[in-house]
């Protein structure tokens, strides 16, 4: 099961998950030529180890297991698989 990056880090893009994950697989970091014209971060769910690492270090509560995603934010599952096609 891998991690997903919901809407309330659409504007935020705080990216202290980023700091913590051990297998960087949450994108784009500072450093990517697209972090500043994208809304929020993505997790590529091929590269996640279900580690967990990221969840408690967002400080706005938008990182969710994918089984626990929210409703309304269901389609954030699909958005951040899609990042990675």
């Amino acid at each position: 099961m891998t991690y997903v990056i919901t809407s309330p880090c659409v504007g935020v893009k705080d990216a202290s998950c980023v700091d913590v994950c051990p297998v960087d697989c949450i994108h784009p970091t500072k450093d990517e030529a697209d972090f500043a014209t994208v809304d929020m971060l993505f997790i590529n769910p091929d590269e996640c180890i279900d580690c967990g690492a990221c969840e408690p270090a967002c400080p706005v509560a938008a990182i969710f297991e994918e089984s626990a995603v929210p409703a309304a934010d269901k389609q954030y599952i699909q958005i951040n698989a899609q990042r990675f096609a």
